[in-house]
């Protein structure tokens, strides 16, 4: 078991990751105007823990704003982006651990 202090991680973009045998968590630091970009996670319910900052989610073109302490779980399936407010934006990230790649034979 490990005790990190998410609040004093420095970096930018993915700053930090962990995983364990059910779950993956990373934080996520950005600057005023950048984030994530508008994507699909068809496999995996994710939640968001706002730690610094704010920002804009938008998921399924519905905006919510991020404040320090938001909590959302955005639905497997969901379209959603992410873009850092004004004083940037620090984030947890949380989902159930998705399985490894495998290559799958190509279609005959």
């Amino acid at each position: 078991m490990e005790v990190v202090d998410l609040t004093r991680i420095a970096g930018h973009g993915p700053a930090w990751g962990t995983a364990s045998e059910d779950l993956n968590a990373t934080l996520l630091v950005w600057r005023e105007g950048e984030g994530q970009p508008s994507h699909v996670n068809a496999e995996r319910d994710v939640a968001l823990l706002t730690l610094a900052g704010s920002g804009v989610l938008l998921v399924d073109e519905r905006a919510c704003r991020l404040d320090q302490g938001s909590f959302v779980i955005v639905p497997r399936g969901s379209k959603r982006s992410v873009t850092a407010g004004p004083e940037g934006l620090r984030c947890l990230s949380v989902h159930r651990r998705r399985g490894g790649l495998t290559i799958a034979p190509a279609p005959s």
